[in-house]
């Protein structure tokens, strides 16, 4: 099929599900690489859709995968098979004692769903409380819980859903006499504007431990465990959405392993199959038999699917096996530098914040000012990928064009400073072409 032809294919039998596709048909992929039709080679620094934390092709996956196929891959969802239970047993290993009772699925948003459900009905509430940047799916609950982009146009949202200033230290209003942001005050402002809204039914509190799609922003030390305390306050629950941030990404196996912060309800999914459709929800003892006895249902077509257990198991396997944990706060400050010097270099790159291997920078016209810089942001997307490096830029109104940089976690140190190479000169040619 050529080019031509392909492309007027696409105007002609696909539907548009959100921004431009990238201009490059994707034949293959294979670790840190996707190659396109015309046999470049482009580094991949966003994990496919931010899940590929082993890389493309990875060969233990492939074999679980081919194995599982084979042999047992999808049940009726009500019948249960030894890799559902073991990977349910291995997840709560992982995790704080508390953490021990899992619902196997296949997408984030389905995860959140899911864990919005049972937090309703374990409390006898309804509302909901998220970021204003928040992205957590595009199923109806998940959604209504999304303040970042896809609210216009498509009626009411489900009743209830409440939001909070996102902590975005580079922007927010909010300052102590020295300048420096003032995270506490504007967590309690927004928990007061949200008592003034509320009906008195609270129910949880769903959140990313850093903002992904909504800017990479990431939660100020001791911010989670002041959020929990607010949350216990008023007998909700706290959620937390570890899509991006869980399985070992931002050098912790979770990221609210940093904060000492344990959540009621933790949902899990992109990392979790490393580029496959594998989500799950883990909650507590209690929590679930209060769910049971309310007659908890969510009783979905790729419930507890043994292909999708026998992909998680593998991963959380790869991940101990070759200490990718570490790996990713190694590489994670690696990636830091090369972006702070960056940040030293250019008038343009506002900001860098993140963890590990889900790191970001924002750019706005001057360092000063801090206006939005979205064209920019456009034309050094384009030019990165020329130069054979596919990088996703997060623009939201009000923000500059912000980077989100996050490569999988099998990555070597020179796959991962070429990248930040070919990000510098695209940055000083789109720049010089401006002067």
């Amino acid at each position: 099929m050529g080019t031509n032809t392909f492309w007027e294919d696409v105007d002609r039998h696909l539907v548009r599900y959100g921004p431009a596709f990238t201009p490059r048909i994707i034949e293959s992929a294979k670790g840190v690489y996707v190659h396109d039709s015309d046999g470049a080679a482009i580094l991949d620094f966003t994990s496919g859709q931010m899940s590929a934390v082993l890389g493309h092709a990875h060969p233990d996956i492939v074999r679980a995968v081919s194995q599982s196929v084979a042999s047992l891959d999808h049940l009726y969802s009500g019948m249960l098979s030894r890799p559902v239970v073991d990977l349910a047993k291995r997840l709560a290993a992982t995790l704080p004692a508390s953490l021990s009772k899992t619902l196997l699925l296949t997408t984030g948003a389905e995860s959140n769903e899911a864990a919005l459900k049972m937090a309703k009905l374990a409390t006898g509430k309804y509302e909901i409380v998220s970021f204003d940047r928040s992205w957590h799916g595009m199923t109806s609950g998940a959604a209504a819980a999304t303040f970042s982009a896809g609210r216009r146009g498509y009626g009411p949202a489900l009743p209830g859903n409440l939001t909070l200033p996102t902590p975005n230290g580079y922007r927010s209003p909010f300052r102590r006499p020295d300048g420096s942001y003032d995270w506490e005050a504007e967590l309690d402002y927004g928990f007061a504007l949200v008592d003034q809204q509320s009906t008195g039914s609270l129910a949880a509190c769903l959140i990313e431990p850093i903002v992904s799609s909504g800017g990479i922003i990431d939660l100020p030390s001791g911010y989670l465990a002041r959020l929990k305390e607010l949350c216990a306050a008023r007998g909700m629950l706290l959620i937390l959405d570890e899509a991006q941030t869980g399985l070992g990404r931002t050098g912790h196996m979770y990221a609210f392993e940093r904060d000492g912060v344990t959540p009621d309800i933790l949902t899990l999914s992109k990392t979790l199959g490393a580029g496959l459709p594998v989500a799950a929800v883990v909650t507590s003892d209690g929590i679930e038999q209060s769910c049971r006895d309310r007659g908890f249902l969510f009783f979905t077509t790729h419930a507890s699917d043994p292909l999708a257990a026998t992909v998680a198991l593998t991963v959380l396997h790869v991940i101990e096996r070759d200490e990718l944990v570490a790996r990713a706060a190694q590489l994670g400050k690696q990636l830091t530098e090369r972006l702070l010097a960056l940040q030293n270099a250019y008038e343009v790159v506002g900001d860098v914040r993140g963890r590990g291997l889900l790191q970001g920078i924002e750019l706005v016209q001057d360092k000063a000012g801090k206006a939005p810089a979205d064209a920019l942001g456009q034309a050094v997307t384009a030019t990165c990928l020329e130069r054979g490096l596919h990088l996703n830029i997060v623009q939201l109104p009000g923000m500059g064009g912000i980077f989100r940089i996050a490569p999988p976690m099998t990555i070597t140190d020179a796959e991962l400073h070429a990248g930040i190479d070919i990000l510098d000169a695209s940055l000083n040619e789109v720049l010089a072409g401006r002067s």
